[in-house]
Order: structure tokens, then sequence, then C-alpha cells
């Protein structure tokens, strides 16, 4: 694994669930027993290891070697939930129907060539009533245009998410420090979207 990828889980160790994952879960009104989620370029499992608290069944995918291992390794790992793991890039793997499809910051990274095909998985992959949530970037962030990254304009990402009912959709643009501690240009869509049926 890169040192990059190693000064990243670095700087994020024990920071706590993304609040777009947190939205997702608390949409199922039946808790998480018997439901399962595909977690999108996992990390070291900070969303993972909520989805197992509440008792989800977790396919746990990053393409890093080193996050698979700091996952399965994790000390406050519950007992609760089933996790699973696989080292493999998430654009180049298929996963069963699921509940929830987490992807936090991670969809971002998925070559624009392939993540048409990524999002009909992805879409497809959802139940009736599953969520999707996770980030898109757009395209006045600080790294559109850089190689093997996907940026969206706002009316691409209404387009991408016409088949979803929206519980949360906020469109973020600041200044601010990555967990590397560089200061950059952020344009973010945070989302929570509900399936509405198998129109994909």
């Amino acid at each position: 694994m890169s040192g990059n990828w190693r000064d990243y889980y670095e700087a994020t160790a024990g920071r706590p669930p993304r609040r777009t994952t947190l939205a997702a879960l608390a949409g199922f009104s039946q808790g998480g027993g018997g439901r399962s989620a595909v977690d999108l370029g996992c990390g070291d499992g900070r969303d993972a290891v909520e989805m197992l608290r509440q008792g989800w069944t977790v396919l746990a995918i990053d393409a890093e070697p080193a996050a698979i291992e700091r996952l399965s390794g994790r000390s406050d790992l519950p007992g609760t939930g089933k996790l699973d793991l696989s080292c493999a890039r998430f654009e180049e793997i298929d996963w069963p129907p699921v509940d929830l499809v987490n992807a936090s910051f991670s969809l971002p990274l998925c070559p624009p060539s392939a993540f048409p095909r990524l999002w009909r998985r992805l879409c497809r992959s959802l139940k009736p009533g599953g969520r999707f949530s996770g980030q898109l970037y757009g395209f006045r962030d600080e790294w559109a245009g850089s190689s093997g990254t996907t940026h969206h304009h706002r009316t691409e990402v209404e387009r991408l998410l016409s088949g979803f009912d929206l519980e949360l959709f906020e469109e973020e643009e600041s200044d601010a420090l990555t967990p590397r501690g560089k200061t950059k240009h952020w344009h973010i869509f945070h989302i929570v979207g509900r399936k509405r049926s198998n129109i994909f």
C-alpha cells in the first residue's frame, strides 16, 4: 500500500461513522437484524463497525490490503452482525442484492470510464426500498480533472438520483484541510436516497 494511504488511515483513526451512514441506518425502522450492506471503499471500517454494531451483515470492499487488515484487526469489532471482507477495486467486483450500499467519499475515486457501469450495478443491487448513502464530487472540486477521478455537475447528480427518494441531499463547497493536513477546495454532494422500485 502507498505511504499516502497509510498516512490517511493514521490521520482518520478513531473518527466516528459518517453522518450519511448514520442517516441511512436510521431510516430502517426494523433495525439491522436480517439486513445486509456493502461498504464500498471501506477503509479501516469507521462505517462498517457501526453497521455491525446494529446487527447488519456487511461486505466490506477496499482495494488497499492494509485497509482490510486494519478493519479485520480492530479491537472494537462488535460481536453483533457478520463481517465479510474483500480486497478488490469496487468497480471490478460484483456483490449480491443488499439493503444498503454505503460509499463514503469513495465513488469519486472510480475512473470516469468505469463509473456508469459501477453506478448501474450499485442501483440494481439495491433491493426495492433499499438505500444509498455516500458522496459524489462536483466539477468545482479542486481535484476535478485529476487522472482517475470522477466529478459531476449538479444536473448530472440529479439525473443519477432520479430513481431515489432523497432523504438527505446537501451540496457543500468550501475550503478546508484534507485529513493529511493540506488545504483543498471541496465541492461535495452528500446523499442518502431510498430506491423507489426495480426501475434500474
